[in-house]
């Protein structure tokens, strides 16, 4: 299973779940962010499910006429500053980030949380400076979380999952970016069947339900 890192808990808890209607899987998963994960596919990785943070890297895989069957949405998602517990820095908001004291991380602009990032900067007409670029968003929430950042985009799941070690920012309405997520099995998949079954199982209420847990939205 190749998933967007942002997926990494939420995807842990369904694989759990399937594996108790389904003792005999064995789910193995490959978090990372969605670009890398889509030039992995390419490249000829062994995947069976590629679920990307975004539509982009999907139809990457798509036009190379790597999917079995069309893409099925499963989720969305939405931004959030995240800033050390406490928020010591006082960071209300985007134009917080432009600020010298604040030491800013963001994901890569090749990694979809990096581009929706740089979205909503521009939305809200802030030029801010990061001081380092990370893999993933992942990479983004630990800077933060272990005080080597002062701030750093990130989505709402991800604030969410480091719940104590972080504080949301909230970010408007009309400078929010919305990160649709879309799963497909991949084409030579050796085992299509449990491939298949996993993405259903994402799009059923029972995993709409474990998705919501962790602070998605519906797709």
């Amino acid at each position: 299973m190749f998933a967007a890192s942002s997926l990494t808990d939420a995807f842990r808890q369904v694989g759990a779940e399937m594996t108790k209607a389904n003792p005999n899987a064995r789910l193995t998963f490959n978090f990372g962010s969605s670009s890398t994960l889509a030039t992995q596919i390419t490249n000829g990785a062994p995947a069976d499910v590629f679920a990307s943070a975004d539509e982009a890297n999907m139809q990457k895989i798509v036009d190379a006429e790597l999917t079995d069957g069309t893409p099925k949405a499963i989720a969305s998602n939405r931004l959030q500053i995240a800033v050390a517990a406490g928020n010591p820095k006082k960071i209300a908001g985007l134009a917080d980030l432009a600020r010298s004291d604040v030491v800013l991380v963001l994901a890569a602009p090749t990694v979809p949380a990096g581009k929706y990032a740089l979205d909503a900067l521009a939305k809200a007409g802030v030029t801010a400076r990061p001081a380092s670029q990370e893999v993933d968003v992942r990479a983004v929430l630990n800077k933060v979380s272990l005080g080597e950042a002062d701030a750093g985009i990130v989505y709402v799941t991800d604030v969410k999952s480091a719940a104590g070690r972080v504080t949301g920012v909230e970010i408007p309405p009309q400078d929010q970016v919305v990160a649709r997520y879309p799963a497909a099995a991949v084409k030579g998949s050796k085992n299509a069947a449990l491939a298949n079954r996993f993405i259903d199982y994402l799009v059923s209420p029972n995993g709409q339900g474990i998705l919501a847990e962790f602070g998605f939205s519906k797709p």
